[in-house]
């Protein structure tokens, strides 16, 4: 608690996979489970061989040592791709998915950013600058739409 009687912000984290310690790998691979495989209903591949590239980030929000939202930041050659963007369930609707969203954008918004984001979130997507850069797909079962972020 802080002096004024408040909870303290939760923690903003980053690091590449091989800073991660096993318990901050399985805590992410967790909560990425959780919310695409389970709440989602969408078996996919989640060990893609991208997270332990050496230019990939993790980012991740973290509160009483609990992981409460996520994404990674991949090199892709010329430009950085957004992805693996989960929220808890527990702590969705405290802008914490946006706050790394930010965070990704203050370290590399300075080239173009593409994802490939749930068609459902393209607005929300869309306040951050991406806009969309193709025809939608699907992506194991879900709508997804191409989307990309032009340097500032």
């Amino acid at each position: 608690m802080t002096s004024a009687g408040t909870a303290p912000e939760p923690l903003l984290r980053r690091a590449r996979f091989a800073d991660l310690t096993p318990f901050e790998v399985y805590a992410l691979c967790r909560l990425r489970v959780d919310v695409f495989v389970v709440e989602q209903e969408c078996p996919y591949p989640e060990l893609d061989g991208r997270d332990t590239e050496p230019t990939t980030e993790h980012l991740w929000i973290e509160e009483d040592g609990a992981v409460l939202a996520t994404i990674r930041v991949l090199d892709d050659g010329g430009t950085r791709a957004v992805g693996r963007v989960a929220t808890a369930a527990a702590a969705r609707g405290r802008g914490l998915a946006g706050r790394l969203i930010e965070a990704a954008l203050a370290s590399y918004g300075d080239g173009p950013l593409t994802m490939g984001a749930q068609a459902h979130l393209e607005e929300w997507y869309g306040r951050f600058g991406f806009r969309r850069s193709g025809p939608g797909y699907l992506e194991d079962g879900i709508p997804h739409v191409p989307m990309r972020r032009e340097p500032a």
